[in-house]
């Protein structure tokens, strides 16, 4: 019997296989968590929508799946960057137990400025990220009463998948 269904939503110009959302996979597995990784690559390729390709449809695809996965139980999203993006902008329309933001963008272009429903959220950020000031999202997560997690990385976490992965499971323990 399942807790839940996850779905880890990658970065911009990664993909389902991608490092951080397969880690957290394993541990959305580990947990008795089902999960999936859609695949956005065909909407990130397609910059003659915008320099992150068509981020509307990607928001509509996470919202189909959210929607299905939620009439069946509970649900977490998760995501990198604009995977983390459309994770936290579809909890507004979606029941969700809980968001994990890796990353996550404050803005996004025309897109409406990063929000959430009040669920409890999980937020990993870098200090040196050279996309997404730090300042932005602590005062975001802070106005959330977010469970923040600062690392000395860049904006790919890179040395930081293993922690990324600690947090994600904290976060599915204290559903």
């Amino acid at each position: 019997m399942s807790r839940g269904h996850c779905i880890l939503s990658h970065g911009f110009e990664s993909g389902p296989d991608a490092t951080k959302v397969t880690a957290l996979a394993e541990v959305a597995q580990r947990l008795g968590w089902t999960h999936e990784r859609p695949d956005y690559t065909d909407l990130d390729a397609m910059r003659q929508v915008s320099s992150v390709g068509d981020v509307r449809a990607r928001l509509q695809r996470l919202l189909a799946r959210a929607a299905e996965a939620a009439a069946r139980g509970p649900v977490v999203l998760a995501g990198s960057s604009l995977g983390a993006y459309i994770s936290a902008i579809a909890s507004l329309q979606v029941p969700v137990q809980g968001l994990f933001l890796m990353v996550p963008p404050t803005q996004m272009g025309p897109m409406p400025a990063l929000d959430a429903a009040n669920v409890p959220i999980s937020v990993v950020h870098a200090w040196h990220d050279e996309l997404i000031p730090a300042a932005e999202v602590i005062a975001w997560a802070q106005a959330r009463s977010a469970r923040l997690l600062l690392v000395d990385d860049g904006h790919r976490l890179n040395q930081h998948v293993a922690a990324s992965a600690e947090a994600f499971e904290a976060l599915l323990r204290s559903l």
